[in-house]
């Protein structure tokens, strides 16, 4: 027997959402604080509470039903969350500007690519894949500013790397899975 979920696709005021859009208040301050601080024992703490969040806010989300509004909301606030630690990190000269602007090009290039195949009825949800990509986004910012991490170079630089790669081969999937499902 199905559990009865607590909220329609058409909720807007839910627990989960309202985890999202406090994620997304609170990345503001948490963003400042990276590129005014760097790596400190508070921007390395807010930073671990936002990304343990965003695992949070899923997971109510699948207990008491998924939403349009979450699965609108939720996506923005990583981007904003990763994307936004990224821009903070280059602003200070932590992070070269090149792999975060593959990671912003493939992130802007899937965006547009998902409303266009959207719009032919095609539905690209968000895959293993792209959940390891945004882990590991997550992780490679928090390796900058955690203070026990922030100073090893070959550990940040690697995980950064990574992360660039993971975002392209995601993207690449996205696409091939788009391709496959026009095909079907």
């Amino acid at each position: 027997m199905r559990s009865m979920k607590r909220f329609g696709t058409d909720a807007l005021a839910t627990p989960a959402n309202f985890i999202t859009l406090g994620r997304l208040l609170l990345a503001i301050p948490t963003l400042f604080l990276i590129e005014r601080d760097g790596s400190t024992w508070l921007t390395w703490g807010l930073w671990f509470f936002l990304c343990a969040t965003d695992s949070v806010d899923g997971w109510m989300a699948r207990r008491d039903g998924t939403t349009r509004s979450g699965a609108f909301l939720d996506p923005i606030a990583d981007k904003v969350l990763t994307l936004g630690g990224f821009l903070a990190l280059v602003s200070r000269g932590d992070v070269w500007w090149l792999p975060v602007a593959l990671m912003a090009a493939r992130e802007l290039w899937i965006s547009i690519y998902r409303v266009v195949a959207g719009k032919k009825g095609i539905s690209l949800p968000a895959a293993q894949l792209g959940k390891f990509k945004a882990f590991f986004q997550m992780l490679t910012v928090g390796g900058f500013v955690w203070p026990v991490t922030a100073d090893i170079e070959w550990l940040t630089v690697g995980l950064l790397w990574f992360s660039v790669a993971l975002t392209i081969v995601s993207g690449v999937d996205i696409v091939r899975r788009g391709y496959q499902e026009a095909k079907a």
